[in-house]
């Protein structure tokens, strides 16, 4: 059933060794998207100004809830296609794939016209200095016309996932990510674009990122390939089944970058050089979240094929695994971050205030992502097992509670750089203890016996 010799067979064998050459791959194609954002502000921060620089990352949260949107329901895909390839039926798995790519290009069309009709009202909302606002708008515009390709790659992504091949889309985001630099640099040096020349090149990137997987799954064999005379058919069961699994993970998902965006205005009221150390500090915290989700996901992968194939205690075997491959991985970079911390925020700009306050974000921020690292863990496990609602709806309920009211209590109090980072590590311990009560209530009703839909 193997559809390419980078699958991994994932219901026998050990599985630390299995769940790290799933992970790692994955974790760096998240740094590579993430790449994305860095170069845009790189070269923003380097060649035209530290306004500039700071429209990128006011608009990051806003992204961010746009694919949080798609990652999430490309989750459902891989949970529904891995399920479907460990019970031994290729042509449901085969339909899903199909599936899922219709609802990735409708989901993408959908975005783009809902951002296009937002940006200005965004911008804002957020209440952008004036300095910075006209930068902003320009970016978010063009950067959402990307959305159909980002959401198509995201589900193609999750689909070569489902057989264990995370390498195929880091190779796509690689030659994405190159090209987006490049493209960056023509676009602004050459031409003098500014930010809608580091919009448009991110743009183009995901094009190439999104035909790459594309063109690829039209080749392979066995229950991923995907048929042109099959494109656009939509099977009602499966698409239900991915809604069902991936809206939750969504919402889950998008809460964070929700709450992120009463942050974000909260920053925003501080003035540029605060908001310009926040996304450079965001940019390298966010690639050690890279990891801590990466890891996250191979739960979710392992969980879903060996649940599909009737093996529950595999499936606690595989959670506990990624979550201590997870904890070692994470602990390692956060020492490299606050060994080389000052430095790496050199990066993005010349300005000390800028990186003082960037340094402030790793502080308060990166040494408490151990914590996320439970969290991720024990939410993505249990989406694995086709229970994804009550994690979302906690996550929901904490997350966002716990960030608004301090933004309006805390932060009103104290309106300090310092404060605001606070809220962070506070709401993550609340909704991590609320999700392993959950986790080990919902292991109670696992029953070992062949998972149906």
């Amino acid at each position: 059933m193997a559809s390419n010799k980078r699958d991994i067979d994932m219901l026998h064998g050990t599985l630390w060794d299995k769940i790290f050459i799933f992970a790692l791959p994955l974790a760096f194609t998240g740094v590579m998207q993430q790449l994305f954002n860095t170069a845009d502000v790189v070269v923003l921060g380097r060649f035209v100004s530290s306004e500039a620089m700071a429209a990128v990352g006011n608009n990051v949260p806003v992204i961010g809830l746009i694919v949080s949107l798609f990652m999430g329901l490309a989750l459902g895909a891989n949970v529904v296609v891995a399920r479907f390839i460990g019970m031994g039926s290729p042509e449901e798995a085969n339909t899903a794939v199909h599936t899922a790519l219709t609802q990735a290009v409708r989901y993408g069309l959908a975005t783009l016209a809902l951002g296009e009709a937002l940006a200005g009202p965004f911008t804002s909302l957020l209440g952008v200095p004036a300095s910075v606002a006209a930068y902003s708008e320009t970016y978010l515009r063009v950067l959402v016309l990307g959305l159909p390709f980002v959401a198509v790659y995201n589900f193609l992504a999750a689909i070569y996932r489902s057989t264990g091949d995370t390498r195929t889309p880091l190779y796509a985001l690689i030659a994405g990510s190159l090209f987006n630099i490049a493209g960056n640099l023509f676009f602004v040096l050459a031409l003098g674009l500014d930010v809608g020349g580091v919009a448009l090149a991110t743009v183009l990137s995901n094009l190439l990122a999104a035909s790459i997987l594309y063109v690829k799954l039209t080749k392979v064999e066995g229950p991923l390939r995907i048929e042109r005379k099959k494109l656009f058919a939509s099977n009602r069961r499966s698409a239900r089944t991915i809604f069902r699994i991936g809206m939750p993970a969504a919402v889950q998902s998008m809460v964070f970058s929700l709450s992120n965006l009463v942050i974000q205005s909260a920053i925003n009221s501080l003035g540029p050089d605060a908001m310009a150390g926040s996304v450079a500090g965001f940019t390298i915290e966010i690639n050690i979240y890279c990891f801590i989700n990466a890891f996250g996901l191979s739960a979710t992968t392992f969980v879903s094929q060996n649940y599909g194939a009737g093996n529950p205690e595999r499936c606690r075997r595989a959670t506990w695994v990624s979550m201590l491959l997870n904890f070692a991985v994470t602990f390692l970079l956060i020492g490299v971050v606050l060994a080389a911390g000052r430095e790496l925020l050199s990066l993005f700009t010349t300005s000390e205030a800028v990186i003082a306050l960037g340094f402030v974000r790793i502080l308060y921020v990166v040494t408490l992502e151990p914590v996320n690292v439970i969290m991720e863990t024990v939410s993505d496990a249990m989406r694995g097992y086709g229970y994804s609602l009550p994690p979302a709806v906690i996550t929901l309920v904490l997350i966002c509670s716990i960030r608004v009211i301090w933004v309006y209590t805390a932060f009103a109090a104290s309106p300090t750089f310092e404060t605001l980072m606070t809220v962070y590590p506070i709401s993550w311990i609340a909704t991590t203890v609320a999700l392993c009560a959950l986790y080990w209530h919902h292991q109670k009703k696992i029953l070992p016996r062949k998972a149906a839909f």
